[in-house]
């Protein structure tokens, strides 16, 4: 019985990948404007354009590792080609970014809307996300398109109305004045503006192919290459300017690290809301448009910021389950519920970055958290990849990453002496990891001393198989023995057609360890497969296949398209309106993409 684990599709085309990104990325400038004011008030521009070099500094890199990573070149992926505990370690820095990013974009989503409490609205918003991903919602590339173009018009709108006010800002500027160590440290304090870049190596392997390129021998440069440049000109530039345009605001008062504005409301954690209030109101001259305009800009950046925690937690989920397939944390953690979602990772994931808000409720403290992951995770990726000598990157792709590498561990060496919490938080991540990897060695080891380490063997169906066909064959995809089976049974002995059975096991995150299940490993499919070799007995010519995948529509069309069949048979999903709302109608998505030439019979 040969089994399959398909391809995840490559149908994320540059413009949904880089909207994926900017979801990501072009989330920071919601709350770095504030923190960097509050940090430096009316000199913070020169720290913030700083910042911004570093953010096209680090953007290029990403063009170059994404290069030369077609299926997948996050910092996990990049550090286990070289070293498991080097690979470890970038796990556990990543594991402290997605928990703090949660944390951090959920309250600064709820600050930006002006609520009571933003600390429990935020704890409430991320419980809720991570029980909406127990049904495995899909992700649409074409959403986050329509989230990332709303907010881009959003922000484009504002630095137009601001600029009538460049003049004030570069008067009110003023140079920094707090020595070198000081500056370096300001810096480092807003280097929160720079997060976010990491989410593009990781989708690498589900970007459209460059023209030319083959799955044998993919590339996605082109693809990558034009997400990063859009969303990297965007960020750096609106990053600066908008650093800029806060000087043109006077009276903004610092007080115990607040940010006052005149009436002495703390606009430190929603500052472009109170500056597209404050350039509609004082340049035309109506308050009313001002406070419309930024309850516009908060509401569009609050939906930005709560994609940005639904990707931290769908990201966690992914990492945790990778790593326990990959034997690095224990095994239960791969353990799936029946909609192909991980249910260990995914409580951690809903609940660690909600009881972080428990003890840290306010963003710059949150900042500093944030910061020491995902600056430990850049880096150790440039690092990684710098190193690499197997890479054929040109030298001066090279020597760029390593001098953005010694920038970045400078940063991270000074966040761990400055930042005593973010020092303690990543240890108590690193020793949390540790102490469960050390639990699944110990296993191990038990295992093998007592010999109960047994191998399952199983052919493999992959493109290179060759599969006998049949003319007018039948594809019957089903996840049970019911009427679907019986009709598509029935029609194949009628008609005295071959008839092949297709089980589709859905799994939300596919590994390469998933490349040796076996249909023996599925209790379900293993019924199935039987009844019906039973049944059929040597009355047609019957073929089962098995499949894991992430993707169930597509894996169907891709195993119909190859099988040449001439019919193929579905159950109607039996979900409630809201669950296929969810989950999404593998009807539906077949029905777009079947072949004309394969007819489509469904069994309600």
């Amino acid at each position: 019985m040969p089994i399959s684990v398909t391809k995840r599709p490559r149908n994320v085309n540059a413009y949904q990948a880089a909207a994926i990104l900017y979801g990501d990325w072009g989330t920071s400038k919601a709350y770095v404007i504030g923190l960097a004011f509050a940090l430096a008030g009316y000199s913070s521009f020169w720290y913030i354009g700083a910042v911004s070099l570093l953010i096209a500094l680090v953007g290029i890199n990403y063009i170059t590792i994404c290069k030369f990573s077609p299926t997948g070149g996050g910092v996990y992926a990049s550090a286990r080609r070289k070293s498991e505990v080097l690979a470890l370690v970038a796990a556990f820095f990543l594991i402290a970014d997605y928990i703090v990013t949660a944390a951090l974009s959920a309250l600064s989503c709820f600050e930006y809307l002006g609520v009571a409490n933003p600390a429990a609205w935020a704890m409430g918003s991320i419980i809720f996300i991570g029980a909406l991903n127990y049904f495995g919602p899909r992700h649409s590339g074409n959403l986050a398109l329509v989230v990332a173009i709303t907010t881009f018009t959003v922000v484009l709108m504002l630095g137009i109305v601001s600029i009538p006010f460049v003049g004030d800002a570069i008067a009110n500027l003023r140079l920094p004045h707090e020595g070198a160590w000081g500056n370096w440290t300001v810096f480092v304090g807003i280097i929160v503006a720079l997060s976010g870049i990491e989410s593009i190596a990781n989708n690498t392997g589900v970007m459209q192919l460059d023209p030319g390129s083959t799955e044998a021998n993919p590339s996605v440069h082109q693809t990558s290459k034009k997400a990063i440049l859009w969303v990297m000109i965007e960020v750096t530039f609106f990053t600066a300017f908008f650093g800029l345009m806060m000087n043109a605001i006077p009276g903004l008062q610092i007080t115990d690290d607040q940010v006052l504005a005149p009436d002495n409301t703390n606009v430190r954690d929603s500052m472009l809301r109170y500056m597209g209030d404050y350039f509609v109101s004082h340049g035309w001259g109506s308050n009313a448009a001002g406070n419309l305009f930024g309850f516009v800009i908060s509401a569009v950046f609050a939906i930005l910021l709560l994609s940005a925690v639904n990707t931290a937690i769908v990201a966690l989920v992914s990492l945790i389950y990778v790593m326990s397939r990959d034997g690095e944390m224990p095994a239960i953690l791969s353990n799936l519920s029946r909609f192909g979602v991980p249910i260990y990772p995914l409580i951690v994931a809903a609940i660690a970055p909600a009881a972080i808000l428990i003890f840290v409720h306010d963003i710059p403290s949150l900042a500093d958290l944030y910061a020491v992951g995902f600056v430990g995770a850049i880096a150790t990726n440039i690092g990684v990849n710098a190193y690499d000598k197997t890479i054929p990157m040109r030298i001066w792709e090279r020597w760029m990453m390593w001098f953005t590498f010694v920038i970045m561990i400078s940063i991270e060496i000074t966040l761990l002496i400055d930042k005593p919490h973010a020092r303690r938080f990543v240890l108590a991540i690193m020793s949390a990891g540790l102490v469960l990897r050390a639990l699944v060695i110990e296993h191990r080891q038990r295992q093998w001393a007592e010999k109960r380490v047994k191998l399952k063997h199983a052919s493999l169906f992959t493109d290179d198989t060759r599969v006998p066909l049949h003319s007018g064959a039948i594809l019957c995809a089903v996840r049970t023995t019911g009427k679907t089976l019986h009709y598509s049974m029935e029609e194949a002995k009628k008609f005295n057609q071959p008839l092949y059975v297709l089980f589709v096991r859905e799994q939300k995150y596919i590994t390469e360890g998933d490349k040796n299940k076996t249909w023996v490993d599925d209790e379900e499919a293993s019924h199935i497969f039987s009844y019906a070799k039973d049944y059929i007995i040597d009355a047609v010519p019957l073929k089962f296949f098995y499949v894991v995948s992430d993707s169930p529509a597509d894996s169907i069309v891709q195993i119909a398209e190859k099988l040449q069949v001439s019919r193929l048979i579905l159950g109607r999903p039996r979900q409630s309106t809201m669950l296929q709302a969810l989950r999404g109608n593998v009807v539906q998505e077949i029905t777009e993409i079947l072949p004309k030439d394969i007819d489509l019979i469904v069994i309600s």
